[in-house]
């Protein structure tokens, strides 16, 4: 799933169940930061380019490490600008924890498919993933599709968004306290 299609199609797969968490607004901005986020990980792809023999494609971008502190960076940023982002988001105000956990949790959910999606897509011709590196630092491939199949990436992307779809239209939210409403 190396296509950027695949990718968002994962992203927006693992944060199907934001619909079981909040109402429409609220879990399409869930989605939209997951879906963005992953992409992240392939940011190695221009870092690489500018600098060679400092970083390569499925190195320190492509690990759980990497993507926990990059959702913990977005998340702090974006609770020590919640107050624009309130109205622009939630049409009321939100709490900087509040905020911080939304957005590190969905830039946390986009990365891991991110890495996902590649364990399962990563032939043995390109460079060896790493996922779980520095605790466990050896290569972890699946290999169980072409990266790059048209029809694995469409048909992912066309089934998650017909079953985003059916969420959408089917499901109420639990109650829970820590809810962030529609407005």
């Amino acid at each position: 799933m190396v296509d950027v299609m695949g990718h968002v199609a994962m992203g927006l797969l693992w944060a199907a169940p934001a619909w079981f968490c909040w109402h429409r607004r609220v879990t399409l901005v869930f989605l939209g930061i997951a879906a963005g986020a992953a992409l992240l990980p392939d940011v190695d792809l221009w870092i690489e380019k500018l600098a060679p023999a400092v970083i390569h494609h499925h190195g320190v971008t492509h690990t759980v490490v990497f993507v926990a502190a990059l959702s913990l960076a977005v998340g702090a940023v974006v609770a020590t600008q919640r107050r624009p982002l309130d109205r622009w988001l939630w049409r009321e105000s939100v709490t900087a924890r509040a905020s911080f956990g939304f957005v590190a949790v969905a830039v946390l959910v986009g990365g891991l498919s991110h890495l996902f999606a590649d364990v399962l897509s990563s032939p043995d011709i390109s460079q060896p993933l790493e996922p779980f590196w520095p605790v466990y630092p050896e290569p972890v491939i699946v290999d169980l599709i072409w990266y790059n199949a048209p029809l694995w990436n469409v048909g992912l992307l066309v089934a998650t968004l017909l079953g985003h779809l059916l969420l959408a239209l089917l499901v109420q939210p639990f109650d829970h306290p820590y809810r962030i409403t529609d407005g």
